[in-house]
């Protein structure tokens, strides 16, 4: 069994943290993946940028981390894999805006890409040829019906 929780950087959980958690869920089934313990922590620019710069060496606000944790003993005897998303809503919204997709569309693609980086997948460029870009489009396809932000 999966286990996620989501986080806000300041104050309580979004009202939409319901949703994402289904939604992360979703995507853990679709790769068939089990005793998982995700979180997701939604902040702003700031927060991302400081750990940006301390984690990777680049002091900029970006719009999705992923730090996997490795596997752990859990509490049920069973090994399991952790890790953290982190997630900045101003960069998401910008995001949206450039591309032209809807702000929930974004949520959803930046959730998925960084369940891709704690599956173990890495991308060298943002080309749309890169098998885990490719992936992360066909997942996004695949869930289409779900929704987090509508």
């Amino acid at each position: 069994m999966n286990r996620v929780a989501i986080l806000a950087e300041e104050d309580p959980p979004p009202s939409w943290a319901e949703q994402a958690h289904r939604f992360i869920l979703s995507v853990l089934d679709r790769l068939r993946q089990d005793r998982w313990d995700v979180s997701a922590l939604f902040c702003g620019d700031r927060y991302i940028r400081d750990l940006n710069a301390r984690f990777r060496g680049k002091d900029e606000a970006t719009d999705v981390l992923s730090f996997e944790l490795g596997e752990t003993l859990g509490e049920d005897g069973e090994i399991r894999r952790l890790g953290d998303i982190v997630i900045s809503l101003e960069t998401l919204g910008e995001n949206a805006r450039y591309f032209q997709v809807s702000a929930d569309e974004e949520l959803r693609r930046l959730l998925i890409h960084g369940i891709l980086h704690l599956y173990g997948m890495d991308h060298a460029t943002n080309a749309d040829i890169e098998p885990m870009l490719l992936l992360q489009e066909n997942l996004l396809a695949e869930l289409g019906a779900e929704r987090i932000l509508s």
